[in-house]
């Protein structure tokens, strides 16, 4: 994207044009408001001449313009950028997107007017400076999650991350419970693979039927509750296994210390000719080392 910025010089505001309005704190408004009254205009705005010479699109500055638009000044120094209209609406959005502090909101629906506009995944990572995993996040919780959901990322309250994870879901139900039982705190945010769990296995029960309900395969609702004490069993069904697991090995560990111990005399190994018994089983044999598997 070439780009050739001509001296500054004054533009009538009316003829300038804000592609991308965005919402800012009143007090802060006010408080440039008050410093551009007292000190003057520090920066000029940067706009865009319009190929049909209609007027200007504003590339960065809609504070400072606002601000001279309610000090009641019909006109504003500029910096004239020579960009495309295309061009003119990226750098729009990546000047909105590095502000230090931009709301989690702000910063979905630019990254979705990207998108929208044909960019892929990895222009829009190159454009705006974040990764390239963090703007396909973005992108797919805007094409699949449910309005709760890109609410709590909106608010901060989710992570992209995790709400991704809860996207993958599909059913909103059982999205909803997820964004509730990670705002509640009852499901750990540092396990997503615990998450994706109970996510499968919702899909596996929805899966198998409804043999448990009377009134025709009644659909039971997927609550909060539900999915934290599908965790809870999970995840004491795990520990359970493990037990089970130490316990067998404990067992196996103790019958190849006994068989060792025995084949080691050979009175207990010529009895053994004696019945017959020439061979153990493999797992058994290849444990003690020994032939005749």
């Amino acid at each position: 994207m070439s780009e050739r910025a001509s001296d500054i010089r004054s533009i009538p505001i009316a003829a300038i044009t804000i592609l991308n309005p965005r919402s800012r704190n009143k007090r802060v408004f006010q408080e440039l408001v008050t410093s551009i009254a007292n000190l003057g205009l520090k920066k000029p705005i940067t706009v865009s001449r319009r190929t049909d010479g209609s007027g200007y699109d504003l590339i960065c500055g809609q504070g400072r313009l606002e601000a001279f638009v309610a000090l009641g000044q019909a006109e504003i120094p500029a910096i004239v950028a020579e960009v495309t209209e295309e061009d003119c609406f990226v750098m729009s959005l990546v000047e909105n997107l590095a502000r230090r502090q931009h709301s989690p909101l702000e910063l979905v629906r630019e990254i979705g007017a990207l998108k929208e506009r044909g960019y892929s995944t990895a222009e829009i990572a190159r454009k705006t400076d974040f990764s390239v995993e963090y703007i396909w996040c973005i992108c797919f919780l805007l094409e699949n999650g449910e309005e709760r959901l890109i609410n709590a990322v909106e608010r901060g309250v989710i992570p992209h991350t995790i709400a991704m994870e809860i996207a993958k879901a599909g059913d909103a139900d059982v999205q909803g419970a997820l964004a509730e039982a990670y705002e509640n705190k009852a499901l750990p945010g540092n396990q997503l693979l615990a998450i994706r769990r109970i996510i499968e296995q919702r899909k596996i029960s929805g899966k198998a039927g409804h043999s448990g309900s009377r009134g025709g395969g009644a659909r039971v609702r997927v609550t909060a509750d539900s999915l934290v004490r599908a965790y809870r069993k999970e995840t004491d069904r795990q520990k359970l296994l493990v037990k089970k697991a130490a316990l067998a090995q404990s067992r196996l560990l103790f019958v190849v210390n006994g068989l060792r111990r025995l084949l080691a005399d050979e009175h207990f190994v010529t009895l053994l000719r004696a019945e017959a018994m020439h061979t153990l089983p493999r797992p058994l044999a290849e444990r003690l080392g020994v032939a005749g598997a």
